[in-house]
């Protein structure tokens, strides 16, 4: 080590070259980490996760009959059944499938409805195919969504895979807030027609009914009772047609209880040929009901139809009217779309009446937006929620705790060192290994055919190399001390000489955490954390090595009064390895 000894010697020798170095390094800080906002790096909350599974949501427009949704379903299914990697499919029309992880939040188990069908597509083993389910979602959705979607108009397909960590609604969601219900709903519209123009973002719903025209039949209670017949009669009929009803029981020795006989008109007979009021008339004049004298009465002659819109399912939360608009983020992550429409927003509701107020201070919830309608001084939150909001607080928290580790560490040193200069040396040193962070997750996106993202599990490593780092520094700054202090050997050469002896160990525990750490950089959940592990260690080493002598040796912390000229000669020097 007596090159290298030699080599940090010229380096804190030369005001020019300590000069090279901290500019060298301050370059290469600032250059990591402006591949953040410049996107060279891109962050995410979790990466995609590939699994056997994944599901399809088909939401037809409020009040579609079920042969309808069954006709969209139908249809992805034999836009699917080809794919050689799908084992099988299982429908479930008119409710969810049964409750998986993604589901639990996706409301999959309140859904009854003619409208909504759910399709469990299960694969080949994720170890036994090349393509990743996420990557299989991506390929398959525009080709189902192009050719399935325009059989019912309105018809929203969505492909909903599983979730690398906590489930949520999805990835972008805006809750459209205020008290006006109408306004709530045209707003809710304009934001999904911005989000469905921003690229990368799909499967634009919202979470609303459709309102739509229906027919109530109010029975009239004059003509019932003239027609010699009795209310409870007109509504039984009603019912048992289109909806069926139990009008007997059987008994069965084979049974312990009994069997009931249910009534109700055929498929056929029940359906509308057209959604009109002369097509409700036709089939309410088929049926007829026997009065007291044993007349048989038409129903229409008993019934008032009258035209209403219909009744929309009203969402609340913190006791304000709510609507969320849901999307996806196709193979990003959700930071990027949800900034750029953000300011599309912005924008468009700034040019549409609308005063608009950003969210103050930087919470959690920072990206909100605040309308006030300029004409009746209405006030409106667009507040976004889903994965952003999970992403914003993990951020965080894991920032927090990279503070809290930051003064703990700073308070530690100051009792051990009795100086705040050397104290803020070793934090310095531990924090630049965060250049090494961010560029091995560039060189990792170089060389891995997804986009290697830098995720919470990154920043779960990198405040573990807060201690590696700071350990490196500590024993670099005490084996200096020791040789000024026991053998007076001036500041410039003990800390060339600790540099040298400290080397080897250094580099032997980054070696053996770059090994350990490489098994996880294949995880798709936990490779983050190897990166960050491997890329921050490697790092550490040349900030320890070389940054943190030109610091040291800047500093007045480590001069002592008895200092004596250097000799070649370390006869008397003892060094423990």
């Amino acid at each position: 080590m007596k090159r290298f000894e030699e080599f940090v010697y010229k380096i804190l020798d030369s005001k020019k070259n300590k000069m090279l170095v901290v500019l060298i390094t301050l370059l290469a800080l600032v250059g990591s980490i402006m591949m953040l906002p410049t996107k060279i790096v891109k962050a995410k909350m979790l990466p995609g996760k590939s699994d056997n599974t994944f599901s399809i949501y088909i939401d037809t427009p409020t009040g579609s009959s079920i042969e309808q949704t069954k006709k969209v379903a139908q249809c992805v299914i034999d836009s699917l059944k080809d794919e050689k990697e799908i084992i099988n499919m299982e429908l479930y029309a008119g409710m969810g499938i049964p409750l998986d992880y993604a589901g639990l939040v996706k409301g999959s188990g309140m859904k009854n409805s003619e409208n909504v069908a759910e399709i469990a597509v299960n694969l080949t083993d994720k170890h036994e195919r090349d393509e990743t389910s996420y990557m299989m979602v991506h390929r398959l959705r525009p080709i189902v969504k192009k050719k399935c979607e325009p059989l019912v108009k309105g018809t929203v397909i969505k492909f909903i895979e599983q979730p690398a960590g906590p489930p949520t609604l999805a990835s972008l969601v805006v809750e459209v807030t205020g008290d006006n219900l109408k306004k709530i709903r045209e707003l809710s519209f304009q934001v999904a027609n911005i989000l469905s123009k921003v690229p990368k973002v799909v499967d634009v719903d919202i979470m609303a009914d459709d309102i739509y025209k229906k027919y109530e039949l109010i029975p009239n209670k004059d003509k019932i009772a003239k027609s010699g017949l009795t209310v409870d009669q007109v509504n039984k009929i009603i019912y048992l047609a289109f909806e069926g009803m139990v009008i007997a029981h059987k008994n069965s020795a084979k049974e312990p209880d009994q069997v009931n006989i249910f009534l109700v008109l055929d498929p056929q007979t029940k359906k509308f040929n057209t959604k009109s009021l002369e097509a409700l008339k036709d089939k309410l004049s088929s049926m007829h009901l026997m009065n007291r004298m044993g007349m048989l009465v038409p129903l229409t002659e008993v019934v008032d139809i009258k035209e209403v819109p219909s009744n929309p399912m009203i969402m609340h939360k913190d006791l304000r009217r709510m609507i969320n608009v849901i999307a996806e983020a196709d193979e990003e992550s959700q930071v990027y779309p949800l900034l750029e429409a953000r300011d599309r927003m912005i924008k468009y509701f700034s040019k549409h009446g609308y005063k608009v107020e950003k969210e103050p201070g930087m919470s959690t919830y920072m990206f909100d937006l605040h309308l006030t309608d300029k004409k009746t001084g209405e006030k409106f939150l667009l507040r976004w929620d889903g994965e952003m909001k999970v992403t914003l607080d993990t951020f965080r928290d894991l920032g927090g705790a990279f503070i809290g580790a930051l003064v703990l560490i700073f308070l530690l040193l100051v009792i051990y060192y009795k100086s705040y200069t050397l104290s803020g040396i070793v934090l310095a040193g531990s924090f630049l290994s965060i250049i090494g962070v961010i560029v091995g997750h560039w060189v990792a996106d170089l060389v891995t055919r997804d986009t290697f993202f830098l995720t919470a599990t990154s920043l779960i490593g990198f405040i573990a190399l807060m201690g590696i780092s700071s350990r490196n520094s500590l024993l670099l700054i005490d084996f200096a001390k020791a040789l000024m202090e026991a053998h007076g050997i001036k500041k410039r050469r003990a800390i060339a000489i600790a540099s040298a002896t400290r080397a080897k160990p250094i580099f032997l525990t980054a070696i053996a955490i770059i090994l350990g750490s490489a098994l996880l950089a294949s995880d798709p959940i936990f490779g983050g954390l190897g990166v960050a592990l491997i890329s921050g260690t490697v790092a550490a080493v040349f900030v320890s090595l070389i940054f943190v002598p030109v610091l040291l040796d800047n500093t007045k912390a480590m001069n002592f009064d008895d200092e004596i000229p250097y000799h070649h000669d370390k006869s008397n020097i003892s060094i423990t390895k």
